[in-house]
């Protein structure tokens, strides 16, 4: 149990180069386990909190091909759509590989 233990607090990140860019709200659920993700990948991201401000969720929507829903991510200016997908790209094993990359 120790040695599990131990691993989580000593996990070696990867190298993460891109850009990552995700829209959120305080309170929701998805938005929170998009960024545990995140966080466990050990990826710097920036994050736009858009709890009531209705100019910035269309700025989001516009960014997403209209997606309204939260959380919106991007990689390297990249839509890749919500937490679920983010998920799904990582089952597959491609999301790794879009981290590894830099915006240049």
């Amino acid at each position: 149990m120790l040695k599990f233990v131990n691993a989580l607090f000593n996990r070696q990140s990867q190298q993460v180069k891109a850009d990552v860019e995700i829209y959120t709200w305080q309170t929701c659920p998805y938005c929170i386990r998009a960024k545990m993700l995140l966080w466990w990948k050990g990826v710097k991201f920036t994050e736009y909190k858009i709890d009531g401000d209705g100019a910035a969720r269309n700025q989001m929507a516009e960014r997403a091909n209209g997606g309204r829903t939260v959380p919106q991510i991007f990689i390297n200016n990249q839509h890749i759509g919500g937490c679920d997908d983010m998920y799904k790209l990582d089952t597959r094993g491609q999301l790794d590989s879009l981290l590894s990359v830099s915006s240049n």
